[in-house]
């Protein structure tokens, strides 16, 4: 099998800046690769984290580190023995299942068993600000049904009170991004429940949260740090009520397939997240998170430019990915 892997660093500005606990961000700044046999390109996209160490350098490191394997043919199967979780290993993951979708004509969707996959209900971030200002963005966005607040810090009961007062009807998942302490979760739990929210991510840090099995959760609780892969799920049951699913953390959407399906076994709910990417990193988490109880998968609406052909967002709707994106 004659493959030719090609990798590229790419920026795309975000509409004005994103702000969560640990700073702040003008442009989502991706690896793609692309993957050619037989006249066909299979391609994906990563997005790596400084929070675990990466970097665009990095990473492409790491893929250009597998290329001879990669062009000697080999399969996904193959790749997850052969990379560590992380961002590299996802766009290579999501590139080879986009190669074979190419190659056979058969969708990533008919592969995973998706007859018909259906639009989902996205999540529209809140950048991380000051309380008045998190108002005006939850105003601006009060008409979709679910909002995810970014917090962790000095004011979050005043930032929460704020979006919850301009987006009244709106369904809100506070993410603290391990910006909590044992000293005032418990506080912020109450609180939170008096308000009506329906979920909160990662609110102490990962590796920190022992409490979270000894202390009441009036509202459920989302691992996302604490979470990569299946490794280590089963430690996180009574401390964690759901897990969100980013395949630039799991490394691919193989690994992430078998993480949501252990999920399931454990009793977790499903969330399924992303970086702030383009439509393509989207496109097969979208597969993924069919029939996941929260969805955020918002990445190109908070670019001021995405990749052409996109996905199609119709106010908070994500459609299935076109052939054209991916799959």
């Amino acid at each position: 099998m004659n493959r030719v892997l090609s990798v590229a660093e790419e920026r795309f500005p975000i509409a004005g800046t994103f702000t969560i606990s640990r700073g702040s961000k003008t442009e989502a700044e991706v690896i793609t690769c692309t993957i050619s046999a037989d006249g066909h390109n299979g391609r994906g996209e990563c997005v790596p984290y400084k929070r675990y160490g990466e970097t665009l350098e990095g990473v492409r490191s790491e893929i250009e580190a597998i290329s001879d394997a990669i062009t000697s043919g080999i399969g996904r199967n193959q790749l997850m023995g052969l990379m560590k979780p992380g961002a590299a290993r996802n766009a290579l993951d999501c590139a080879l299942w986009d190669l074979d979708a190419k190659q056979s004509g058969i969708r990533v969707a008919d592969r995973l068993g998706l007859k018909s996959p259906s639009a989902l209900e996205t999540a529209f971030t809140l950048s991380m600000s000051t309380p008045e200002a998190m108002a005006v963005q939850a105003l601006e966005n009060r008409m979709r049904p679910l909002l995810k607040v970014k917090i962790g810090g000095e004011g979050d009961m005043e930032r929460i009170r704020a979006v919850r007062s301009a987006a009244p009807d709106s369904r809100l998942i506070l993410d603290a991004n391990e910006g909590w302490n044992e000293d005032n979760i418990a506080e912020n739990l109450t609180v939170a429940a008096e308000l009506g929210v329906a979920l909160i991510e990662q609110p102490l840090p990962a590796g920190g949260d022992a409490i979270l099995a000894e202390i009441p959760r009036p509202v459920p609780i989302c691992a996302d740090e604490s979470v990569h892969t299946v490794d280590g799920l089963d430690k996180l049951v009574g401390r964690y009520d759901a897990i969100n699913i980013k395949l630039d953390k799991a490394g691919g959407l193989t690994a992430a397939l078998d993480l949501r399906d252990r999920a399931l076994e454990l009793g977790f709910s499903i969330m399924v997240g992303c970086m702030v990417g383009t439509s393509l990193a989207m496109a097969p988490a979208v597969l993924l998170a069919q029939g996941a109880e929260f969805v955020d998968l918002d990445g190109p609406l908070l670019l001021a430019r995405d990749r052409q052909p996109g996905l199609v967002y119709r106010g908070s709707m994500v459609s299935p990915p076109d052939p054209a994106l991916w799959g």
